[in-house]
């Protein structure tokens, strides 16, 4: 198979001093280019957690834990205030994928949860004001993912990385993550589960293949269909990165979507080049310049 050539891409990092720590480029399921700087390590992938939330909330569709058009308020009634307002009462779990609650500010945020002194973020979440009609925008939070992490593990009777275990970890090939955890115990769903750059690869490798995984389906091809689809425009992005959301998946242009972590973890489906390509960074400010870097390098060779 012809290898892609990386050169460019590494290049760029060195010349804008870019905190890569390692990138994975697969093409029709074989590893076509790596770049490993130092020695490869589990690190956090941030907000790239969100799309394993994402697939732990397909699974529990598909066996019947719950529908995405059941009203939050179904499942967390005793945790909301006693007269939640009409846009809470609107709100279902459709929304908590799709960034479109209604809350206007941003919630459970890395640089505000360890000043909460709130313990129950569940019941901070449910009282934040919905002051816009769910589904009518964008907002960026990390309050929907949590709430269906919670949910699922509520439900199951277990962590989310052991919900996940049978079902995605396991036949994916990845030891058990380290998950951050709110005050109560819960799994985060949103930011802070730990991987390697290669093991947040097998993620995009499951998607590219529509949830077939080594010959063997484990997540239905229309949940893929539909986590990858433009569900909602977003406040952000461009022409060539995208503007739209799927199910806690940046949807971009020309049927590619991605995974998207804090300081620069990505994880790229492109389905009309059948691969995917995958960085860890550490990279502080202007993160996108790592996202932007591959797509003009690498896609080109695809």
């Amino acid at each position: 198979m012809r290898q892609v050539d990386l050169s460019a891409f590494i290049e760029t990092v060195r010349r804008k001093d870019l905190a890569v720590r390692g990138m994975r480029v697969f093409r029709d399921g074989q590893l076509a280019a790596s770049y490993q700087p130092g020695p490869e390590r589990r690190q956090n992938q941030y907000s790239g957690t969100k799309s394993f939330t994402a697939t732990a909330v397909g699974f529990a569709v598909q066996e019947g834990m719950f529908s995405l058009d059941d009203r939050v308020l179904d499942h967390f009634r005793a945790d909301g205030p006693e007269a939640p307002s009409e846009n809470l009462q609107k709100m279902t779990l459709r929304h908590l994928l799709t960034m479109s609650m209604g809350v206007e500010q941003p919630l459970l945020m890395g640089d505000m949860r360890p000043r909460m002194k709130e313990k129950d973020w569940v019941k901070f979440v449910l009282r934040a004001p919905v002051v816009h009609e769910p589904g009518s925008l964008f907002r960026y939070t990390n309050a929907g993912p949590y709430l269906l992490g919670v949910l699922i593990q509520r439900l199951s009777g277990m962590s989310l990385a052991a919900y996940l275990g049978p079902r995605l970890f396991e036949p994916l090939g990845i030891r058990t993550p380290e998950y951050e955890r709110d005050p109560m115990g819960y799994d985060f769903g949103s930011s802070g589960m730990c991987m390697t750059v290669s093991e947040f690869a097998k993620l995009g490798l499951l998607y590219l293949q529509k949830g077939v995984y080594n010959g063997v389906r484990l997540l239905d091809e229309s949940w893929v269909e539909a986590a990858s689809a433009p569900q909602i425009e977003t406040d952000e992005g461009d022409g060539e990165l995208g503007r739209h959301y799927g199910y806690l998946f940046w949807v971009m242009p020309d049927g590619m979507y991605r995974a998207d972590g804090m300081y620069g973890q990505y994880c790229v489906i492109v389905p009309k080049k059948n691969a995917v390509i995958t960085i860890n960074s550490m990279q502080e400010k202007n993160t996108k310049q790592i996202l932007r870097a591959a797509l003009r390098t690498v896609l080109p060779q695809l």
